[in-house]
């Protein structure tokens, strides 16, 4: 199957007032299939978000080269469809929401390209139930929490149909019952819809939840591959200043202590069902 976004040695740096260029992203290899959910972990300064802003031509590289479903993202007679098909979500949802009327708001872009009244209403409709804001349609954004304006920031994306999504820390600025309710969205949208999720992210927990994890470090991908794969390389994520789940790090401390547990279970259930075996 082809790759909805791919870099190629994508390399990029930042030009400063000084005339320097620090290097951001070095030589970064990554294929993201359709209809997959990935998460991009990494701390901050890792290169996650700038890598994020590539996937749909906000920047371009500086050497190397991203595609969008085999599009080359500095084609500019091309950028229209490459942000059709891959939509952004960014973590401050104010900086998203234009309209005083929470329908009007998720009807802004459909409207900027053209799609006929008729298409537009039964998009706005359809993205908001998607989020769970139908109820919400002639609310003022401004009067809403910080949880459902990033799923009202989310319905705008959907309502433009991209075929994929990428949400750069979206629970940054959110409580834990906002964060919870933002990623229940995302999943939906992944598994019900088959929209292809890029979620960037510095939370473990968050991280454990998509199928495939991209580690981040120094501008480079230093880990790939499932969850509950990837998590159980304690020490090499902690030398690149991350940590691992709680349930993670209660195994491996465990496993120090010479106890035979499992390191893949990643969920308090999983965890819970390792210590019961343990303890019969």
């Amino acid at each position: 199957m082809d790759a909805i976004i791919k870099t190629e040695n994508l390399r990029f740096s930042y030009t400063t007032a000084e005339g320097a260029a620090p290097v951001v992203l070095d030589g970064v290899d990554l294929a993201i299939e359709p209809g997959s959910f990935v998460a991009v972990l990494g701390h901050n300064g890792s290169g996650k978000s700038t890598l994020a802003k590539h996937f749909n031509a906000i920047l371009l590289p500086s050497g190397g080269a991203v595609y969008v479903r085999g599009t080359d993202t500095r084609d500019e007679e091309k950028l229209l469809d490459i942000r059709r098909t891959v939509g952004m979500v960014f973590q401050n949802p104010d900086n998203q929401i234009v309209a005083n009327v929470v329908e009007e708001d998720v009807a802004f872009a459909p409207e900027n390209l053209g799609i006929p009244p008729e298409e537009i209403r039964r998009r706005v409709d359809e993205a908001l139930k998607a989020v769970g804001m139908y109820q919400y349609r002639e609310h003022a954004p401004h009067l809403l929490s910080g949880g459902q304006k990033q799923r009202i920031a989310i319905a705008g994306v959907i309502a433009m149909q991209p075929d994929c999504v990428v949400l750069d820390e979206p629970t940054a600025m959110l409580d834990p019952i906002g964060r919870r309710d933002v990623l229940r969205t995302i999943r939906q949208l992944n598994r019900e819809r088959g929209v292809t999720v890029v979620l960037i992210t510095h939370h473990m927990d968050e991280a454990a939840q998509a199928g495939r994890l991209v580690v981040m470090a120094r501008g480079r991908v230093v880990a790939d591959g499932a969850p509950r794969e990837v998590f159980q390389d304690v020490e090499g994520l902690r030398a690149v200043g991350l940590t691992v789940p709680e349930t993670t790090q209660l195994l491996w401390q465990l496993r120090r202590e010479g106890l035979d547990v499992p390191l893949d279970a990643l969920s308090d259930e999983e965890c819970a069902q390792a210590l019961y075996r343990l303890l019969q």
